[in-house]
């Protein structure tokens, strides 16, 4: 069993930078695949971006250029680094993990492990 808890979110005015993290234990491999979602209030969850353990990332198009993912594989900890945030931004940003991911691999149906979420609000 995988447990993820995230942290770092917050509430930042339009224009700044927020680092969120996404904590894993229960598991000693990190070859897992591990994504970051959002779901903003009334809309349906949206991958923002996913990593594996070997530097290999895809975001999306609504973020790329500002938002940075990684994962520091001794820690067990994945990262989201994003800049430049926007009020559309707002979100609970949530983190996701399974062993194996099919593309395209923004389907929440890819991943069998979440963690709670944290929320993010930009104000303009």
């Amino acid at each position: 069993q995988v447990q993820l808890v995230e942290s770092g979110g917050g509430s930042v005015q339009a224009g700044g930078s927020l680092r969120l993290s996404c904590a894993a234990s229960g598991t000693t491999d990190n070859n897992y695949f591990m994504a970051w979602f959002r779901q903003g209030a009334g809309k349906e969850r949206e991958g923002v971006a996913i990593a594996n353990s070997n530097g290999w990332a895809r975001y999306a198009d609504s973020v790329k250029g500002r938002f940075t993912i990684y994962r520091d594989n001794a820690k067990n900890t994945l990262y989201l680094q994003m800049n430049s945030l926007k009020p559309e931004d707002s979100a609970m940003y949530v983190c996701a993990a399974n062993p194996r991911v099919s593309i395209p691999w923004a389907r929440p149906s890819e991943y069998n492990y979440w963690g709670q979420g944290t929320q993010v609000t930009v104000s303009s």
